[in-house]
């Protein structure tokens, strides 16, 4: 099955335009470096953030999706018929744009995760999950607890890092219950992006928090990787006191 015969309320017309903005943003010289920096099967225009995020919101005005059907089949047709890597970046957009909030809530979960599981990289899963997971959290506590309890234990390693970070941006919000069970069932795990995901989520929570982060590692250390200690406790400690720490000190 096609992108486009399971989207049919998808919008030709933004997506032919966000097409069109791309090619001629595109830097061609630019293309393969970024390619190989984000070890990308899927080729580059050579289109840098800032330039597409800008036509995006140009774009979005020009042709707003009055429906969530609209929305979300929008999305879907550009991420799945995505020849370019800047043209999923541009289903991420969408996504994430402020103007479509309304649509932002549960219904568009399932969309949410495919982008996740099929996107399977850093890049996509990191620029919708601490956004659109954590916002449906705050606004669906329980039931969005139990699902990314649920992914955290996934064989797929992408929706556990996606619900280890889930919490970025809640800040004092953070249900630390929830964060700790998002990190267990990944604590023995040697996947890099999980070990990573770890360290990263409990090094934004150590903003609000550096006491409860430290107490949390010194109690996990014999289960945490070196990488996630390191990542956790870089700015809460110096660079001696952290490098005394992983040499197995207090």
């Amino acid at each position: 099955m096609s992108a486009a015969a399971g989207t049919p309320r998808a919008s030709k017309a933004l997506i032919e335009a966000i097409r069109e903005a791309l090619r001629q943003l595109a830097v061609a010289e630019k293309a393969e470096p970024m390619r190989s920096y984000m070890k990308s099967e899927m080729p580059y225009l050579g289109v840098q953030t800032p330039y597409h995020r800008k036509a995006c919101k140009r774009l979005f005005r020009d042709h707003r999706l009055e429906t969530f059907e609209a929305w979300r089949d929008t999305v879907l047709a550009l991420f799945r018929g995505a020849r370019y890597r800047e043209e999923r970046y541009c289903a991420l957009n969408l996504v994430n744009d402020s103007s479509y909030r309304e649509f932002q809530d549960l219904p568009a979960l399932p969309m949410i995760r495919e982008i996740i599981v099929t996107g399977a990289w850093w890049d996509l899963v990191d620029n919708i999950a601490p956004y659109r997971l954590g916002d449906l959290l705050d606004r669906h506590p329980r039931k969005m607890a139990k699902t990314l309890r649920d992914w955290a234990r996934s064989d797929d390693i992408w929706e556990r890092r996606a619900a280890i970070i889930s919490q970025l941006k809640r800040k004092a919000s953070t249900d630390l219950e929830l964060l700790y069970d998002a990190i267990e069932p990944s604590l023995g795990e040697r996947e890099f992006f999980l070990r990573k995901g770890i360290g990263w989520a409990l090094r934004e929570h150590a903003k609000t928090d550096p006491e409860e982060v430290k107490r949390y590692v010194r109690s996990e250390r014999r289960r945490l990787s070196r990488l996630s200690q390191r990542e956790a406790l870089r700015n809460v400690l110096s660079a001696t006191e952290l490098t005394h720490f992983l040499a197995g000190g207090e």
